[in-house]
């Protein structure tokens, strides 16, 4: 098949670019600086994109790009660092200038096939301090910021743009990347996440080729289509753990195991709730709780592999936003440690099989429905491995925990009834050490603070806080004061991410 390779500098953004791609119905894959020479070469790759980075290309030891890819008459669209790399390679000069930041206008001079679509001025997103001040020697200026600043520049098939067009503010940025792909790339094979269902189980198949699979699930999309797909591939040898840290929703443990049965699954139910709990007792700082959880879920598993003794490998359901925010590519900074990604302690001995670590949210749940799954597992909301751990802030006690737990479920099931919850990414409580004083059956009350948190993603790689009707609020507020004693205030987390992430912790 055709494909994209994208040349992840280390920006936060490399894998939204292959993402956007993907949208767009080409194959990408994400593959670092010094690996690109060997991936470009290859026959079926017919363009490469060069992301964004943290550095400047003149910073002592800033990833640089192998000459012999810009010589291999494959086209090239360089984005922000990618773009100003292509310059300083090729003779043009790069300065550092005020920067720009954020929406900004972008006037096209000259007529492209990559502007097709475009008018003359559009809104772009930027984020850069070094600039192209000059166009390498035959390169065309194609577009410029309202500084002046070459926004876009050409040189036969090779281009640089100063903004990033995988973004959603850059209001005609997949227009952009289409054009690039198909009528510069020329390149015409479709991709869909529903048609790589035989190769990811042929991939499993090749990879467990003896001993038993455990899969860790836990009822979400990502652990379920994981275990779907491991039994089409090794069938009798695919055992499924769910293991209860105590840390879930109100009533989910019951109603996943019930749930994976009815699909088919066999699975083998380990109560460890109060191990769980008696070890995050006090617990305050973030990491610690995330790397508590792993661990213990390590133990945990590694327990119960005596009813499995020809255990040979964990499958999991990591997608690339755990792979991303963990710290786990190559250039990328830790986030926060996931603890299928940053949390596994170096003993725990099985093989990893991770199918979906190269698939986004909504990619997953397109392959959930073409394994046939019910729209109650492929809509469910993502939850965090660690749980309702990560949604306590400061230190973990059991009546935070409940607290957050039932504030949760009255945040669910009234976005469920005004008809919002399928069209959110995530909506939940959040509680911690702050106390509000309030008046309840006339008395005094002092009690704590729930912070609602309902956000729209597509990736969870960027999310914008959900602009929930008033009365919705309303509603979610006065349950959740009269139904859970504890809380006094209810507020309402209005911060996009970045600069915050989605889970307080």
């Amino acid at each position: 098949m055709e494909k994209a390779v994208v040349v992840n500098f280390g920006g936060q953004y490399a894998h939204l670019i292959a993402r956007r791609v993907r949208e767009l119905g080409v194959y990408a894959e994400v593959v670092a600086p010094e690996d690109a020479v060997e991936a470009a070469m290859r026959e079926e790759v017919r363009a490469i994109i060069l992301s964004g980075g943290p550095r400047s290309v003149y910073e002592e030891g800033a990833p640089d790009l192998p000459n012999d890819v810009l010589s291999l008459g494959k086209p090239i669209l360089g984005i922000c660092y990618g773009h100003q790399l292509i310059a300083k390679k090729m003779g043009g000069t790069v300065s550092r200038g005020e920067g720009e930041y954020g929406k900004t206008l972008v006037k096209v001079l000259v007529s492209d096939v990559l502007f097709e679509g475009w008018g003359g001025e559009e809104v772009t997103w930027m984020s850069h301090g070094d600039y192209v001040s000059e166009a390498p020697p035959g390169f065309t200026v194609l577009a410029v910021s309202e500084r002046g600043y070459i926004a876009a520049m050409r040189r036969g098939n090779i281009y640089g743009v100063q903004f990033h067009p995988e973004v959603s503010h850059t209001a005609k940025g997949k227009v952009l990347l289409e054009n690039f792909l198909r009528k510069v790339a020329g390149i015409r094979d479709v991709w869909r996440p529903e048609d790589q269902v035989e190769r990811l189980v042929k991939e499993i198949r090749e990879r467990a080729t003896a001993g038993d699979v455990i899969i860790g699930v836990s009822g979400g999309v990502d652990s379920t289509v994981t275990a779907v797909l491991v039994y089409k591939a090794v069938g009798e040898r695919a055992k499924a753990v769910f293991i209860d840290h105590g840390l879930f929703r109100e009533g989910e443990p019951e109603r996943v195991v019930e749930l994976l049965k009815s699909i088919g699954l066999e699975v083998y139910y380990v109560d460890a709730r109060e191990r769980f709990l008696s070890k995050l007792e006090g617990v305050s700082d973030c990491e610690e709780k995330r790397r508590i959880v792993g661990e213990t879920f390590a133990e945990v598993f590694t327990e119960a592999l005596a009813k499995f003794p020809n255990a040979k490998y964990l499958a999991q359901g990591t997608l690339y936003p755990d792979v991303v925010e963990s710290g786990a590519v190559k250039g990328a900074d830790r986030i926060k440690s996931h603890h299928n990604v940053g949390g596994l302690p170096p003993w725990f001995k099985l093989e990893l099989i991770e199918p979906l670590r190269e698939f986004y949210k909504d990619e997953v749940r397109r392959l959930a429905k073409a394994l046939g799954l019910p729209d109650e597992v492929v809509y469910r909301q993502p939850f965090p491995g660690p749980g309702l751990a990560v949604r306590i802030i400061g230190p973990f006690t059991r009546e935070k925990l409940e607290v957050v737990r039932r504030a949760s479920k009255i945040v669910e099931e009234e976005l469920e009834k005004a008809g919002i919850l399928r069209n959110v990414w995530q909506a939940f409580a959040v509680v911690g050490d702050d106390k509000w004083v309030g008046v309840k059956g006339d008395r005094r009350a002092v009690g704590y603070i729930v912070t609602v948190r309902v956000v729209e993603s597509e990736d969870a790689m960027t999310a914008d806080w959900a602009k929930i009707p008033h009365e919705v609020l309303e509603r979610i507020s006065s349950r959740i004061t009269a139904e859970v004693p504890q809380v006094v205030m209810v507020t309402y987390a209005v911060t996009s991410k970045p600069p915050s992430t989605i889970e307080p912790c």
